[in-house]
């Protein structure tokens, strides 16, 4: 018995050394846990910073193999290709999505080729980055005099399902689906079923919220809402592109919704459920925890990663400090995966814990 005045518990012995916190830490962040996103355009050479993402570029293949090497060689094992086409080549219906010569599938062959299954590949499906409006679907006509076009789900689909074939046939292990449409991942498995690609995996972007963090993930996908359609159909007096993605992607003040839809991706056929954005959502990432025993992926979006990055430059915060404790936090959370901008930065920096 301790004498009068002395605590009896004295949790802080087992904080006294780094070694001995290491030994009782109930969470680790380690490079294979990390998924690197990759934007991936057509051509050679090509390398153009994304300014509104400190250190991330757009890359033409040739320039990909390279940082991917140095991602492995860093313990990074995951990759995310998103496909960037240019303007010219983007039309209504995102009929560049399932281009087999596309910058996805290209960039697929290449690192399979030159990395084999020590690579694992995913890769974005949704048409925002092919479409002229900048929305994840085809849009159509709604009600009758209706201001605005609406997403039709069910022709999205369609096209979200030869994108995935697409994908599987160039090499991908792995297909995310990020647009949000009702259905998507049940018409995608039996696509891929259908195709014979029995063995590629289905990451369903479960639970994604209409974010004010995707900001500079659109500039540097070119797939922010509005652009040519937009202005045509403004001029031309008829109906217009919907201002935003709020009629698919999530309400950010919903949390029974987020367990339904990923209860509803699970019986569909997923094989993992991705929750984006990570940090604001720590909440629903746990709850989903809870609820599924699937592996979950957390997104920390262009938004999180450049605020730890300019909070870093305007000397507010330490850099290295601040991305190891929103790391581990989306890990405590429930996250099995974490796809994050900084995870070259972080394997090779030591920022890990």
């Amino acid at each position: 018995m301790s004498a009068p005045g002395r605590p009896l518990v004295r949790p802080r012995r087992l904080r006294r050394t780094a070694a001995l916190r290491d030994a009782v830490a109930e969470v680790h962040v380690h490079p294979e846990h990390l998924i690197l996103p990759l934007f991936v355009v057509g051509g050679q050479g090509r390398d153009t910073e994304i300014a509104s993402l400190p250190g991330v570029s757009r890359l033409s293949v040739d320039r990909l193999l390279p940082l991917a090497e140095r991602a492995l060689r860093a313990g990074v094992r995951s990759f995310v290709l998103f496909g960037v086409v240019d303007d010219d080549a983007k039309d209504a219906l995102g009929t560049r999505a399932d281009d087999e010569q596309g910058p996805v599938p290209r960039a697929l062959r290449a690192l399979r080729e030159a990395f084999g299954d020590d690579a694992v590949l995913l890769t974005d499906v949704c048409l925002c980055g092919y479409t002229d409006h900048g929305h994840c679907g085809v849009l159509a006509r709604g009600r009758p005099n209706a201001a605005e076009l609406v997403v039709d789900n069910d022709r999205t689909l369609l096209r979200l399902a030869a994108m995935a074939v697409a994908h599987a046939a160039a090499g991908a292990d792995v297909v995310a689906p990020s647009d949000m449409m009702d259905g998507r991942v049940a018409a995608i498995r039996g696509a891929l079923d259908d195709a014979g690609a029995f063995e590629v995996g289905i990451l369903s972007y479960a639970v994604k919220y209409a974010s004010a963090f995707y900001g500079p993930f659109r500039d540097a996908a070119g797939s922010s809402p509005g652009g040519a359609a937009a202005d045509h159909h403004d001029v031309a007096g008829g109906p217009r592109p919907p201002a935003d993605r709020a009629t698919y992607q999530m309400d950010g003040r919903n949390l029974r919704e987020a367990l339904r839809e990923a209860a509803l991706d699970e019986a569909e056929g997923a094989d993992m459920l991705m929750i984006k954005p990570a940090l604001p959502y720590l909440d629903v990432l746990a709850r989903v925890r809870a609820a599924t025993t699937l592996p979950l992926v957390a997104y920390q979006v262009s938004g999180e990663y450049a605020m730890l990055k300019a909070a870093a430059r305007a000397g507010v915060l330490d850099e290295v400090g601040a991305q190891r404790e929103a790391l581990v936090a989306i890990r405590r959370a429930g996250a099995d995966l974490i796809v994050t901008y900084a995870a070259i930065e972080a394997a090779e920096g030591g920022w890990l814990a």
